[in-house]
């Protein structure tokens, strides 16, 4: 351990008790976990608490008044209760204490003095209430001193938990500020290099820490927060830097595809032209592909992009060079389908060593949990031989007996499915470090790339086909009105009797093997369910269509089935769960209905709907929820019903959601690495830090002449984030 006083455990200041609580709790451990807990918000002398926005079941601490008190007996004049209502002016709030407790608390809890209150929530009799609240006094009771110390005093309000208050942290702090002073602060390292601190204008780390715990004016908490977002910001695109500094180092064959070889086939083969988009996006990967570094990147485009022929053209590009590529899926219904995709798309390009194959064709085959034995087997030779160039496949491609001849290209779908444990296992059976493309549909905004994504160079497809039509979505509030949803149940008729087919998706399967019990009374009815739906669709009004069902826990085989039914047209209507969230492609299909909309991520309702408008006829997405008007929630759906801008969504999404920690699985035990950075609002700060970050690691690897920037390193990065982006 180094001599870094940050680096001192909690209980040499505080004690066991205490520390023992904020470690359990909050997972705080050192000096340094502890002053990188920051206020949340700040209350003034004289600011009062919105009460009238308190949240049920949450902890909460308020600063308020006290208009009255009362102690009540009850029970027959047995027990005793102090009932004390606080109010802010927006609303109030009743405190109650019992037995002892009331006795206890009465002589303090009069009229007309503040405080701070700190409890849980609850209602009872239509009233908010906390019960035995922990507080403290801020009037002249507590006496000149207390005061005195809040007077003129920004007062920090702590995320706390039941079992600490806001209050018992502040005054931990303090008695680690107050312990640091008294050294002067010696031996707190500074992981910002000098010339960058003073280049940015950004407070020395000790005077940070002092302001966002002890601020005297909304000025200093300002300097403090820029100073400790270059902090977070900069400590994290160094270890991403390094990351890529590391990989660029490694060796790789490089794969130029020959001129007369498969991929020029497959080209002559094409019906259309490429957009502007996908040219750009293939010039970047083969230019990676042609490196003797392995090509990291990640390829994020639109639903329906047609990243998943960019990916192909690549593919085919690396067998042309007598290498073979993998593509990883997260399901099997979506491996099925790409590898449907791929070879109608190849033709005899796919039937290598088969009648009517083409003698420049390979092999694509198939590889999930699923599948029989000797296909298995089969499959499996066909990769050790190097017969087979291209495998699609989901988990299964990453066991030990999968065998590669020569794995020149791993290409990962819906990589925010795949854990980094998995998308090494399967590049570590390459001899040399094979190329990766990483896809997604999912938009991501720039700066939340360049923060989880940061190890990979980042190719954007954001223009549609031609002959991809819009897709229309309207919110249906089925509970205000009903007749709506009778509509939209006749919209869905009319697009199949115009000969298109619909999906109606739900947020669960309904077979009851989730355990979920039935709501009492006043609590919201579970989730609408698949089962349930298509029965009373088929009964009501989609009486006399063609309706199947698809989810998760059907036999690999029967999805499978029901997919390629519903592909051919087989199939009018199709419930189903999210498991057609990604890739399933019938261009035939022209309407979607989501019930209980609300219940999916802005994200992921944008996935779903591009399910729909994928061939030359419109798409209609119905988003249907029993939300009301005014609600969160409804506002969620309006942002998704006014815009097919994929980037802009994820952008509420991200606020919505708060991006907790954006390293991901990075992430150990309940704490953000991310504490006042925010990834949405602070994109200067992070493009500024990834280029700052990569100078110096660019002059200075291993950061030799930075010996307090290695040791933020080393604390952000515990055991498990090592081993995260090691791995990634």
């Amino acid at each position: 351990m180094s001599g870094n006083p940050l680096d001192e455990k909690l209980r040499n200041l505080v004690g066991d008790r205490t520390a023992k609580v904020l470690d359990e709790h909050l997972g705080l451990r050192t000096v340094g976990d502890l002053l990188h807990h920051y206020p949340r918000r700040y209350a003034e002398r004289g600011e009062l608490t919105r009460l009238a926005d308190l949240p049920v079941d949450e902890y909460v601490t308020v600063v308020a008044q006290i208009a009255k008190a009362d102690k009540r007996t009850y029970g027959g004049g047995k027990g005793v209760r102090l009932e004390v209502v606080v109010t802010d002016g927006s609303g109030s709030l009743t405190l109650v204490f019992f037995s002892k407790a009331a006795h206890a608390h009465a002589h303090r809890l009069i009229p007309g003095r503040r405080g701070m209150f700190s409890g849980k929530v609850s209602v009872f009799n239509r009233t908010r209430q906390l019960a035995h609240p922990d507080y403290q006094l801020l009037d002249a009771d507590e006496g000149e001193e207390a005061v005195d110390a809040f007077a003129n005093r920004l007062i920090p309000l702590y995320p706390a938990v039941k079992q600490i208050t806001s209050w018992r942290i502040a005054q931990a702090v303090d008695i680690a500020l107050n312990s640091l002073g008294a050294a002067g602060w010696a031996g707190v390292g500074e992981p910002l290099p000098d010339e960058l601190r003073a280049a940015r204008h950004l407070a020395p780390l000790p005077e940070a820490l002092e302001k966002i715990h002890r601020p005297r004016t909304r000025a200093d908490i300002e300097a403090a927060r820029k100073r400790l977002k270059w902090d977070e910001a900069f400590v994290l695109q160094v270890a991403l830097a390094r990351r890529r500094a590391d990989e660029s180092a490694l060796p790789a064959v490089p794969r130029t595809p020959q001129p007369d070889g498969l991929l020029t086939a497959f080209d002559a083969k094409l019906p259309f032209t490429l957009t502007d988009g996908q040219k750009t996006v293939t010039a970047e990967i083969f230019a990676d592909l042609a490196t003797d570094h392995p090509m990291h990147r990640l390829l994020q485009g639109e639903v329906g992009s047609g990243k998943t022929l960019v990916a192909l053209r690549a593919m085919l590009g690396v067998v042309d060079t007598g290498g073979q590529a993998a593509m990883l899926a997260p399901t099997e219904v979506l491996a099925q389908q790409h590898h449907r995709s791929i070879t109608e798309m190849m033709g005899e390009l796919a039937q290598a060593g088969m009648l009517g194959g083409s003698e420049l064709g390979t092999k694509v085959v198939l590889l999930t949990g699923s599948m029989g034995t000797a296909a298995r087997r089969q499959a499996l030779l066909d990769l050790v031989t190097g017969e087979a160039g291209i495998v699609i496949g989901t988990h299964a491609l990453i066991e030990d007996k999968v065998k590669f001849l020569d794995l020149g290209l791993v290409v990962v779908d819906e990589q925010h499915r795949f854990g980094v444990e998995q998308r090494d296992a399967l590049r570590a059976k390459a001899a040399q470090p094979p190329h990766l493309l990483v896809m997604t549909a999912t938009p991501i905004p720039r700066t939340v790339a360049m923060t989880v994504f940061g190890d990979l160079e980042t190719s954007v497809l954001d223009q549609l086909p031609a002959g991809r039509s819009p897709i229309a979505t309207h919110v249906v509030p089925a509970a205000e009105k009903p007749h709506f949803l009778a509509r939209a149940w006749e919209r869905v008729r009319e697009e199949v009797e115009g000969g298109h087919q619909a999906y109606v998706v739900c947020p669960r399967i309904g077979d009851e093997e989730d355990g979920r019990k039935k709501p009492d009374d006043g609590e919201r009815r579970p989730p609408l369910a698949v089962l349930d739906t298509a029965e009373q669709l088929t009964a009501g009004p989609l009486a006399g269509l063609r309706v199947e069902v698809l989810h998760g826990r059907m036999a690999p085989d029967a999805k499978d089935d029901v997919m390629r039914r519903f592909a051919a047209g087989e199939v009018d209507v199709l419930v189903a769960t999210t498991v057609i969230e990604v890739g399933v492609n019938v261009p035939n299909a022209t309407v979607m209905v989501i019930m209980d909309a609300d219940r999916f991520g802005v994200s992921q309702l944008h996935q779903l709907r591009g399910r729909v408008g994928r061939g030359s006829a419109p798409g209609l997405c119905l988003l249907v929820s029993e939300a009301p008007e005014a609600s969160a929630a409804r506002a969620r759906l309006d942002a998704v019903a006014a815009t097919l801008d994929g980037f802009e969504l994820s952008r509420i999404d991200l606020e919505q959601r708060r991006e907790g920690d954006v390293l991901g699985q990075a992430q150990s035990g309940s704490r953000s690495s991310l504490r006042v950075l925010t990834v949405i609002d602070d994109e200067e700060v992070i493009a500024a830090a990834r280029d700052e970050a990569t100078a110096v690691v660019a002059a200075d690897p291993e950061l030799a002449a930075h010996p307090d920037l290695r040791s933020a390193l080393e604390s952000l990065l515990d055991a498990d984030r090592e081993e995260y982006l090691d791995k990634g």
